[in-house]
């Protein structure tokens, strides 16, 4: 998505450059979790160090957190595109996409060095074995012996509010949508205007559904087996799903890979 993007100039727009960075988080926090869960799975070595085990979780935490807005600004584009078409320019100019970004990986950043500066000063003593397949916040929790309370306050705090503060925008972005999109008369209209947010909605649902499900809970409802399963969803399903989402559903991405391809072709025949 990232090459398909850079290389084509008709998808140099806010919309393709917000996915260009969701692609690149996805890109990310997938590659901080799945080759130590490969080595895990494929070696008897089963082990990852304190440091080793903070750094994942830092690196994850702020990729995950960055994700969360920079999905609510998608939603936010496709308002000002369905509703604002007139003023989408002067609204979504590069420097406002710029700056939504930087805030974006800001965000994700501080609450990654909140979290983990409160994770990593709890005395661990129950047991070193952490009851999952990378370094996460509640099965880390899990063998504290000490109060966590403080550290589950910082935790419930930073992703409620990157979670709640995400979803209003989303959630007020697209009931503005669908109050505009109710008002065209034509069918075609209406259809048009329903598939350029089909894509984003679909990622929306399957990352907030399991992020919610797995961070938004006190510690004594933490189950292993249910966790794990969500776990997987928004650590290596979501990433895995969103190139396809958004290229097999999006008819400007399929354009853009047969420009790329015919213009190739075409400079191979001429040499």
């Amino acid at each position: 998505m990232i090459l398909i993007i850079r290389l084509d100039p008709q998808l140099h727009t806010p919309m393709y450059f917000f996915l260009t960075h969701l692609s690149f988080l996805d890109l990310s926090y997938s590659s901080v979790i799945s080759p130590k869960t490969l080595q895990n799975l494929l070696t008897s070595t089963h082990n990852i160090s304190f440091l080793g085990c903070f750094t994942q979780l830092y690196f994850f935490i702020i990729c995950v957190a960055g994700e969360c807005y920079l999905l609510s600004w998608m939603a936010y584009d496709r308002y000002v595109a369905i509703c604002r078409p007139l003023h989408y320019p002067v609204i979504m100019s590069t420097r406002l996409c710029h700056a939504l970004v930087i805030v974006s990986y800001a965000i994700g950043f501080a609450d990654a060095t909140v979290n983990v500066l409160f994770m990593s000063s709890l005395p661990f003593c129950k047991s070193n074995v952490i009851q999952h397949f990378f370094c996460d916040s509640p099965p880390i929790l899990a063998l504290s012996c000490s109060d966590t309370s403080v550290a589950e306050i910082s935790i419930f705090i930073c992703a409620g509010s990157n979670l709640v503060l995400s979803l209003i925008t989303i959630s007020g972005s697209y009931l503005s949508i669908l109050s505009t999109i109710l008002k065209i008369n034509s069918t075609a209209g209406k259809k048009k205007a329903f598939s350029t947010c089909a894509s984003h909605l679909l990622g929306v649902t399957i990352f907030y559904s399991t992020m919610i499900f797995a961070y938004l809970k006190p510690k004594t409802s933490y189950s292993l087996g249910r966790d794990q399963v969500a776990s997987v969803f928004y650590s290596i399903v979501v990433p895995m799903l969103n190139p396809l989402i958004y290229s097999l559903r999006n008819k400007e991405v399929k354009k853009a890979v047969l420009r790329i391809m015919e213009k190739r072709a075409g400079s191979t025949q001429v040499k």
